[in-house]
């Protein structure tokens, strides 16, 4: 990591200072002729590029540019609003926890206070640097199931249009549907009107209920192996009639959270009947630890099979192990609330930032525990964090 006596010893220490020479002094007119240039065509449209200009050699010593990822194609696309979204700084050696307080009847909690609270990594209290309990602006992956059953998938349809009741201005969203592979339809965006326009248009393909085969079964137990690439190729895959990856879909939404903001709080709703096969390139614990080194947390409406079985929906494991919640629905007003239920309780979590101190920072996974002081509250929190360590 670079330090800023670092950068003032190349840039602005003695190392730094040259003696002025011919050379020098002519690149300086050659400079402010350009300068002139253009600023006398301020306001004109560039010159197309040939071939040849559309890349730049690049220069020794310094970072090669690099080009920002382009939309997938079908997706749609919502143009952003003109909000300024809550600002939150931290340093990048922080850790972030959200933390939801509730009763033991399940309702939420809101005031606390810092003094309330005492977090553990590694059984080792730290201190907390910092405490909100400011609602943040949320960016959310709506990640729904496109192998429901056809009277399932129509209450589905019908249900996602409500999802935008429960955001807010500066909040965005991008939609993904998976079957045997994720596909983006709605890239990231802020303008709520736009989106619920794209959800209203979303349309499930849905089946004629079958009887499940026996390659359906729970997600598999969390490993410690590395995290492949992120992101599943759906060419990488041979098509199977018998085949819903969860674990694929949840890995190709942490990819596209990782680079959103920590200003925000980064989360994936998944509606799903819970079923995962062993048809996925990725397992359980490769898909949990791209999420939790993202600081993402998974929220569930379970729909379906889920909601006749609920210890067998692997989505409950997703959520418990990042933080988040799950809930079930049979009806589409059920869900249609649900909705609006999770996406109003994850942005007025609080929100506790520590730096680590005393833990050992060269292991790649840390247990997080988060304590309430008063008496008979429930804490709802991740239960730990991946780093990336040199090896």
């Amino acid at each position: 990591m670079k330090t800023a006596a670092n950068v003032r010893s190349r840039y602005g220490g003695p190392a730094g200072r040259r003696s002025w020479s011919s050379a020098a002094a002519a690149a300086l007119v050659v400079a402010g002729c350009a300068a002139l240039v253009a600023t006398a065509g301020a306001g004109q449209n560039p010159p197309p590029q040939g071939p040849s200009q559309q890349k730049a050699a690049p220069v020794p010593g310094q970072p090669a540019q690099q080009t920002p990822p382009q939309p997938q194609q079908g997706a749609a696309q919502i143009p952003p609003a003109n909000v300024p979204p809550s600002v939150f700084r931290t340093r990048t050696e922080e850790v972030i926890v959200p933390v939801l307080v509730r009763t033991s009847s399940g309702d939420p909690v809101f005031d606390l206070a810092r003094k309330d609270f005492r977090i553990l990594e590694d059984n080792i209290e730290q201190k907390i640097d910092l405490f909100s309990n400011d609602p943040f602006p949320l960016s959310v992956v709506l990640l729904v199931d496109d192998d429901l059953p056809q009277s399932v998938a129509d209450k589905v349809d019908r249900s996602l249009g409500a999802v935008t009741g429960g955001m807010a201005e500066g909040d965005e969203m991008a939609v993904v549907l998976f079957a045997q592979f994720p596909r983006t339809v709605v890239e990231f965006g802020t303008n709520l009107d736009a989106l619920h326009t794209a959800l209203q248009r979303t349309q499930l393909q849905g089946k004629y209920p079958l009887a499940p085969g026996p390659t359906w079964t729970q997600a598999p137990h969390p490993t410690t192996s590395p995290a492949s690439d992120i992101g599943v190729s759906p060419s990488a895959k041979v098509a199977t009639a018998e085949s819903k990856g969860l674990d694929d879909a949840m890995l190709y939404c942490a990819d596209m959270l990782r680079t959103r903001g920590r200003d925000r709080r980064k989360m994936v709703l998944v509606v799903s009947d819970g079923r995962n096969s062993h048809n996925n390139i990725a397992d359980y614990g490769q898909a949990i630890r791209a999420l939790l080194s993202a600081d993402v947390t998974v929220y569930g409406v379970g729909v379906s099979a889920a909601v006749l079985d609920r210890k067998r929906a692997a989505i409950g494991r997703y959520v418990d192990e990042t933080g988040g919640d799950v809930f079930y629905a049979a009806s589409q007003s059920g869900m249609e609330e649900h909705y609006s239920q999770i996406l109003t309780g994850s942005r007025n979590r609080y929100t506790l930032s520590y730096q680590p101190r005393g833990t050992d920072r060269t292991k790649e996974f840390h247990e997080i525990e988060v304590k309430v002081e008063r008496p008979g509250l429930k804490v709802v929190a991740r239960d730990g964090y991946y780093v990336l360590v040199a090896k």
